[in-house]
């Protein structure tokens, strides 16, 4: 695909002069965050990965950017008047902060059951939190309501062209840092990062493909683009991109300027995370790395382009974040639970750790099952947790253990 036609550009609701504008607007307000080259996740996938760290801003996600370029264009009355917002992540954090930096009043509306870490990190940004229904359309809808009431200007999280505008500086950046880029690959949720890298990237003279990606349980853009109807719904790791309904605008741009769409699935998005933690030491949520996940879920696609991920985030809860960790090493052997099956006589235990000892695993933990079992009354069961060096490592362990005589089999992680 060549760069769009003028015309085309010229009918959308933003252009590559609004996202100029924008760069100069936020100059200096926002960090100009750095494009890196990852050698080896470059040889994991059989791309040129480059890796827009956007997880460094303040907030930890390019969200400033947009919100940022929405406050500078608001008048004096409108500051004095302040803002207001539906958001239970990165856009109220974004919002909040850069409010307080202007002097200008934030109300932030939060889902009521939005954990208690978001609301207190845009808490301490200095914003009034409204906690109100159990989802975020309805929160959204109260914060138009109470917009209206109280005399608030609404900002939108991406149905907005200002908004939009700001986003596309994570692209303007990236092509200015790395001009041989090829192929951008970007995070869709309700559609505003996408749209403004994307008028970027088609203003461009030389092709640029721009290829979005959703998380499989929330595929409201892609099945958009497609005329198709989409079920949103379940726990999906991304969710800064679990957005049931995309942007009226933001649809317009992605139907004309992005060249396509693709899936992710939740085992994905988890590898991602891990590598770009155990590789590039840096922590991503779950929607920062679908960029990476859709390498992974479709390398053939990208092998041999010189691809440029945006890690649009890095606000992930600790707890999930050692979860995903673990889960992770599990599925790659790394960690196991087996249950070994034991005749009940004295040195039996000691003789199972004998095995583990030669094998040059660690054991984590051991647990002895007497009561709650179906096995006969002298049988017993030992589960035990270790840590091998690879699958092949917990291989052997498992045909050392099978030829001493017990009946041994793996716990699988799901």
């Amino acid at each position: 695909m060549n760069a769009t036609a003028p015309a085309v550009q010229d009918s959308l609701p933003i252009s590559l002069d609004d996202v100029t504008a924008a760069a100069k607007a936020i100059a200096g307000q926002v960090i100009r965050t750095p494009c890196l080259k990852s050698e080896t996740l470059s040889q994991m996938t059989g791309a040129e990965v480059w890796l827009k760290f956007e997880n460094l801003q303040f907030t930890a996600a390019y969200k400033e950017r947009g919100a940022l370029n929405r406050l500078l264009s608001l008048t004096a009355e409108e500051r004095q008047r302040g803002v207001i917002a539906a958001s239970a992540g990165n856009h109220a954090q974004g919002l909040a902060y850069h409010a307080r930096r202007l002097g200008i009043p934030a109300t932030i509306v939060m889902p009521q059951f939005t954990p208690i870490v978001k609301v207190q990190q845009t808490e301490g940004h200095g914003a009034q939190i409204v906690l109100f229904g159990e989802k975020y359309d309805d929160a959204s809808t109260h914060a138009l309501e109470l917009a209206a009431k109280r005399g608030l200007v609404y900002v939108h999280p991406f149905d907005d062209p200002r908004v939009m505008a700001g986003q596309g500086t994570v692209g303007l950046e990236m092509l200015e840092d790395v001009p041989e880029l090829d192929t951008l690959v970007v995070p869709i949720g309700g559609g505003g990062l996408i749209s403004g890298i994307a008028t970027v990237a088609k203003a461009q003279t030389r092709d640029i493909s721009v290829i979005g990606v959703q998380a499989e349980l929330y595929p409201s853009m892609y099945a958009a683009m497609r005329g198709q109807t989409s079920v949103c719904d379940g726990d999906t790791l991304a969710e800064g991109i679990a957005v049931r309904q995309p942007g009226r605008l933001t649809s317009q741009v992605v139907r004309a300027l992005v060249d396509d769409i693709v899936l992710v699935g939740e085992r994905d998005l988890e590898r991602a995370v891990s590598l770009l933690l155990g590789i590039e030491k840096t922590v991503v949520e779950g929607a920062g790395a679908a960029g990476l996940a859709a390498l992974l879920a479709h390398p053939r696609r990208f092998r041999g382009a010189k691809v440029g991920l945006v890690l649009c985030g890095g606000n992930i809860d600790t707890r999930l974040l050692a979860n995903v960790l673990l889960r992770d090493l599990a599925r790659h052997g790394r960690l196991a639970r087996l249950r070994i099956r034991l005749k009940d006589r004295a040195g039996q235990l000691f003789e199972v750790a004998r095995i583990f000892d030669q094998q040059q695993v660690n054991i984590l933990e051991v647990y002895h099952q007497r009561v709650f079992t179906n096995l006969p009354a002298k049988g017993l069961i030992a589960e035990i947790e270790c840590e091998t060096r690879d699958r092949d490592h917990l291989d052997r362990l498992m045909e050392a253990l099978s030829a001493a005589g017990y009946d041994v089999r793996m716990i699988e992680a799901d």
